[in-house]
């Protein structure tokens, strides 16, 4: 019989032995997390003159790219506060965007205020992207009844598919988005950190749990990922990674300047997200997101790690009646009963890995995947090395 490890908790930010069982700890008690937060923010992360440099490069780059058309990039909006203080800096940067939001049906009414109001005011075009509604809730409803831990997948994975249809669509080679190092960081593997364009098992939870086929949902996989990056040469960028991005100042200047109005937590401005991730994650899965949330901040330097430890010992609802609402949002949405969805709470946990995957195939592929990178140019690189 295996003994449990002794309860530590890591003496910089605030996950833990319970938190994360694989987590490993140096002789000052600083977690991996930490550290690779640490070595993330050094590959990532640009301040000061250097930032300030690759930011006039990447804005010249846009705007070069331009050419004949009328827009310059792609610019991802959710509703949340990066994106939408992104869009902010776009307008300051002189750029164009089209901006795209993508609607997986669970957009909570005051994200679509807050998307409207910010891009309305900036005076850019706004383009949704619908993803059909009757595809993803079967492919949602099979991976409640595969009871794996990623509920998000059928969003995440063609959120990611529309980014690239849409940069298609409009002829762009830049994607913006609000990631960003300094308040996303880096998850722990278990804090559901299934690998997103494994659309092997994707289909195989569709196949064995659905009850309709796919085929307007939008799926990548990572082989057209790999495609449409390298040899198309449509990039995903970054741009707050190249600026001392604060999230609290970024919300103050967005009340201030646009009347946008905060979720109270990250992601919880689309309501399958808020009740996964506030409830679902934590109750059945024993995974509560905030404490890696947090834990970033507190590397970042924008956040006291006595101010995460408090917030913690609450609920992520602090509201127990928006609990309820949303629980009752979501079971008439994706047509369950009250008693399917204690069926499912209670059911066993399954990993991922008992379905069929890409994954095994993605790793061992990875060394020549790097070679490729390396040796094989990307698409714009190429169009600038034959001009």
């Amino acid at each position: 019989m295996i003994e449990p490890r002794p309860f530590q908790i890591c003496s910089r930010c605030i996950l833990d032995t319970k938190d994360y069982p694989e987590i490993i700890f140096d002789e000052q008690g600083v977690c991996n997390i930490c550290h690779t937060f640490d070595d993330l923010k050094r590959r990532t992360v640009f301040s000061g003159e250097e930032g300030k440099l690759k930011l006039e490069l990447l804005q010249a780059e846009l705007q070069n790219s331009r050419k004949n058309n009328i827009y310059d990039c792609v610019l991802a909006v959710s509703g949340g506060a990066d994106s939408l203080y992104l869009a902010h800096l776009c307008k300051a940067w002189g750029l164009n965007p089209i901006v795209l939001h993508i609607d997986n049906g669970w957009n909570s009414e005051l994200s679509v205020k807050n998307i409207e109001n910010v891009i309305r005011h900036l005076g850019f075009d706004l383009y949704t992207y619908v993803i059909d509604w009757q595809e993803l809730r079967d492919l949602q409803l099979a991976y409640f009844k595969a009871g794996v831990v990623d509920l998000d997948i059928p969003s995440e994975n063609a959120l990611m598919a529309a980014f690239y249809l849409t940069a298609k669509k409009f002829k762009v080679k830049h994607i913006l988005t609000g990631h960003n190092t300094m308040t996303e960081g880096w998850l722990p593997p278990n804090f559901v950190s299934q690998y997103k364009l494994d659309t092997r098992n994707l289909r195989a939870i569709q196949k064995q749990f659905g009850t309709i086929k796919l085929k307007k949902y939008p799926s990548i996989g990572f082989v057209r990922h790999f495609y449409n990056s390298r040899i198309k040469g449509i990039k995903f960028i970054n741009p707050l990674n190249l600026i001392d991005y604060r999230k609290e100042e970024a919300k103050k200047l967005l009340e201030k300047d646009y009347g946008w109005r905060d979720y109270g937590s990250k992601h919880f401005e689309n309501i399958f997200t808020r009740f996964y991730q506030g409830y679902i994650l934590p109750v059945k899965f024993g995974v509560d997101k905030r404490k890696s949330h947090y834990s970033t901040l507190i590397c970042s330097g924008q956040m006291k790690r006595e101010e995460a430890l408090e917030l913690v010992k609450h609920p992520p609802y602090h509201d127990q009646q928006l609990m309820e609402e949303d629980q009752r949002f979501l079971l008439k949405k994706l047509g369950m009963s009250e008693d399917d969805f204690a069926v499912f709470m209670k059911q066993p946990i399954r990993s991922h890995d008992d379905f069929p995957s890409y994954l095994h195939l993605y790793r061992s592929l990875r060394p020549v995947i790097k070679l490729v990178r390396k040796f094989v140019p990307s698409g714009s690189q190429k169009d600038k090395s034959n001009k």
